[in-house]
C-alpha cells in the first residue's frame, strides 16, 4: 500500500504537464521553419543522378540567418536503410555557405545525393532533409522519403582505349547499355567506367526505348559514343557521349518513312542518315484561322449576279436547270512506305 499517494499524483501530475509543455515547445519551434524535401522517383538504377531537391521556409516572424555553429551543419542530409542503420556521407566535413532568409521568404536547393552518400549498395534507403537554426537552437527535418537502388541488365558492353595525350598516363573506359524494365516502359542506361581504378564517370539515363527496337551503339575514330534508340513508334532519340561522361549532343528524330541509322563516314566519324531532326520541346505552330472570303462556293455553280442587269429580263417560265456538280473525290492519305519499329 502506498503511504504517499499525494506527492506520487503530484508528481505525475507534473510530469504531464512538463510532457505537454514540451509538445507545445516543439509544435511552435517546428512552426518557425518548414523544411520540404521532393525527389522525382522513387526507383534508380546504380551510380545514376539522385537530385534531391529541398525547399526551406521561413515562418519565425524576423530574418534569419542559416549557418554552421559550434560543430553543427546548417544544411544536411539524413539517409539510412529501411531497417534504420545510418549511412554516413561521404565527406562528413563537407561546408555550405551561410545563407540568410528574410521573413516568409523560401529558397530551393537541388542536389546530387550520389556524389554525397555510398549509394552503391542495392537495397532501399529512407531519406530527410535537415536543416539547423543556431538562432531558434533548433533542427528541422522534412518527411521521410524511400527510394530504392536496382541495377540494369547489361545489353551491350566494351572496352576501350583512351586516345593518348600527352603527358596522361594510357588508360581504359569500359562502356555498357544498361535496360531498366518498370512496370510501364523500359529505360535505356549508357555507364562508363575504369573498371581496374575503381572510377565511374557517369551513368547516363538516355531515355525510354522500345524493348523488341535493340539500340544501335558506334564509336567513332576517338572512341567517343554515339546510341541511336527508339524511344516510341515513329521516333528516335540520337545521343553523343565523350569518353569522360560528358553529353556532347542529343537530337531526336521523327521517321514517317524509314528508320534511321547510324553510319561512319571516311574520316571515322559517326552521323545519323535518315529520318527528320526536329524539337519535342517547341511548341506547335497554330492552324491559320479561316477568313469570311475563304468560303467556298455553292456547289451549285457560281452566285447569281445581283445587278439591275440580271433583273430586266423576264422570267421564261421554265425554270433554267442547273449544271450539274462534278464529283469531289478526296486525296487518298499516302501509304508509308517500309516499317518503323
Amino acid at each position: 500500500m502506498n503511504k504517499h499517494p499525494f506527492p506520487l499524483r503530484l508528481t505525475w501530475f507534473a510530469i504531464l504537464v512538463a510532457g505537454v509543455l514540451g509538445l507545445v515547445a516543439a509544435s511552435n519551434s517546428c512552426a518557425q521553419v518548414t523544411v520540404d524535401l521532393s525527389i522525382k522517383r522513387n526507383i534508380y538504377v546504380a551510380y545514376e543522378p539522385l537530385l534531391a531537391t529541398v525547399r526551406i521556409t521561413n515562418l519565425s516572424g524576423g530574418r534569419l540567418l542559416l549557418a554552421d555553429a559550434q560543430g553543427k551543419k546548417w544544411f544536411g542530409f539524413e539517409v539510412e536503410t529501411l531497417e534504420g542503420a545510418p549511412i554516413p556521407p561521404l565527406d562528413p566535413d563537407y561546408e555550405v555557405e551561410p545563407l540568410q532568409i528574410e521573413a516568409g521568404d523560401s529558397i530551393t536547393r537541388t542536389v546530387n545525393l550520389t556524389q554525397l552518400f555510398p549509394f552503391g549498395d542495392l537495397g532501399s534507403y529512407r531519406i530527410r532533409a535537415r536543416v539547423y537554426a543556431a538562432e531558434l537552437s533548433s533542427y528541422f527535418t522534412s518527411p521521410p522519403l524511400s527510394v530504392e537502388i536496382t541495377e540494369g541488365k547489361v545489353i551491350w558492353e566494351q572496352t576501350v582505349g583512351v586516345p593518348a595525350q600527352e603527358g596522361v598516363q594510357a588508360s581504359t573506359r569500359t562502356i555498357s547499355l544498361l535496360s531498366h524494365r518498370l512496370a510501364d516502359r523500359t529505360d535505356l542506361y549508357l555507364r562508363i567506367e575504369n573498371k581496374p581504378a575503381g572510377v565511374i564517370y557517369c551513368t547516363h539515363r538516355l531515355g525510354d526505348y522500345i524493348a523488341f527496337g535493340k539500340p544501335e551503339i558506334l564509336l567513332d575514330r576517338e572512341n567517343t559514343i554515339h546510341v541511336l534508340q527508339n524511344n516510341i513508334p515513329r521516333e528516335f532519340i540520337y545521343s553523343k557521349v565523350g569518353l569522360n561522361g560528358k553529353i556532347l549532343e542529343r537530337l531526336t528524330f521523327s521517321a514517317p518513312k524509314n528508320r534511321p541509322q547510324l553510319v561512319k563516314d571516311q574520316e571515322g566519324g559517326v552521323k545519323v542518315l535518315g529520318g527528320i531532326p526536329f524539337d519535342p520541346k517547341a511548341t506547335p505552330t497554330p492552324a491559320a484561322v479561316a477568313k469570311l472570303s475563304d468560303r467556298p462556293a455553292p456547289m451549285g455553280g457560281e452566285i447569281p449576279s445581283l445587278s439591275p442587269e440580271s433583273g430586266s429580263k423576264k422570267p421564261s417560265g421554265k425554270p433554267t436547270p442547273s449544271p450539274s456538280p462534278k464529283p469531289v473525290h478526296p486525296k487518298a492519305s499516302p501509304i508509308p512506305q517500309g516499317q518503323v519499329d
